[in-house]
């Protein structure tokens, strides 16, 4: 069914739920899978900003590297062939879906968190925009 899976982490708790259901899935039907971790690009609000817009993308790109490198070590013990991939975006929707698509997945496998009301309204949810704009089938997993 399907070959070649995208997992999306943020290294949140439900993000680790994701990835340990998308490589279960995957190793069951014999499919490869790219994991993905935006790095979100940080722009200043202020100019009286505490740190350097700088300092703060290293530690974002640093976060994005630790989520991949705990995805690699458990997607390597399960036995379930991966790469891993990030990249800096304004919205990580538009990573994810362009992620997929470069990489030929036919499934992009992500948490949702649930956001409701004013909250999702305000935040928006990278979930749902995924889901409006992806092309290729979104498989939520909560």
């Amino acid at each position: 069914m399907f070959k070649h899976i995208l997992i999306a982490t943020d290294g949140s708790e439900l993000s680790h739920k994701a990835v340990s259901g998308g490589l279960e899935m995957a190793k069951a039907l014999g499919a490869r899978v790219t994991a993905y971790s935006c790095v979100v690009e940080y722009l200043p609000m202020t100019e009286f900003a505490v740190e350097t817009p700088q300092a703060v993308m290293e530690q974002l790109e640093g976060e994005a590297e630790r989520h991949l490198k705990a995805f690699a070590e458990q997607a390597a013990a399960a036995g379930v062939p991966f790469e891993t991939v990030k990249s800096t975006e304004f919205s990580p929707y538009t990573g994810i879906i362009e992620t997929a698509r470069k990489h030929h997945c036919d499934l992009i496998m992500m948490a949702s968190h649930g956001r409701r009301g004013l909250a999702g309204m305000l935040l928006g949810s990278e979930t749902q925009k995924v889901l409006t704009h992806s092309r290729i089938p979104v498989l939520v997993y909560r």
